[in-house]
């Protein structure tokens, strides 16, 4: 038997999440109770540089503070996942890239959330034409830096925590999967 759903009432609702209670059936046929937090669905980017630096942001996240380093990403808007990816990589860290490859979707957090994430490689980089819409958004999102660092030394960045962002984890495992990187 499979979880079913009995009711379901919003408890809260934003452009960005939604917040619901279900009333449910257990796969063992317990009722109770389930709260789901829907989010709009978003992009990672794994951006690439002739060099095999992967460009990665920091920044001051609400919920945790600053610091956090991550790879570019963002919500959809409603936008195609490669539109979004293309908006996110120039808003967060002003460049463009010439070619994406999809590498993957994710379930993020797939116990409490349905949060659908679409991870993409972007490589052959270059800078935007709009250096000041992109200062404009890295001052609004809390971006502090924007940097490149070695492939093999954001893997190690991983290791020693010093990225602790899960999507970013996560999308740099698919990256590194993508590139026979990890087997």
């Amino acid at each position: 038997m499979a979880w079913q759903t009995v009711s379901s009432r919003v408890a809260y609702e934003n452009p960005w999440i939604t917040v619901r209670e279900d009333d449910v059936l257990a796969p063992d046929g317990r009722s109770g109770v389930y709260g789901v937090v829907e989010v709009r669905p978003s992009v990672f980017v794994v951006a690439l540089t002739d060099d095999d630096e992967v460009v990665l942001v920091t920044t001051d996240r609400y919920t945790i503070g600053p610091g956090s380093v991550e790879v570019p990403a963002g919500g959809t808007d409603g936008q195609d996942p490669l539109v979004a990816a293309r908006r996110e990589l120039a808003e967060e860290t002003g460049l463009t890239a010439r070619e994406w490859t999809r590498v993957g979707v994710l379930d993020a957090l797939n116990g409490v959330a349905r949060a659908v994430e679409h991870v993409f490689v972007a490589r052959g980089l270059a800078p935007v034409t709009d250096a000041a819409g992109t200062a404009q958004e890295q001052a609004a999102e809390g971006i502090t830096a924007v940097r490149t660092v070695p492939f093999a030394d954001v893997l190690a960045m991983v290791r020693t925590g010093e990225i602790r962002d899960g999507e970013t984890v996560a999308a740099l495992a698919l990256a590194a999967l993508h590139l026979g990187r990890l087997v």
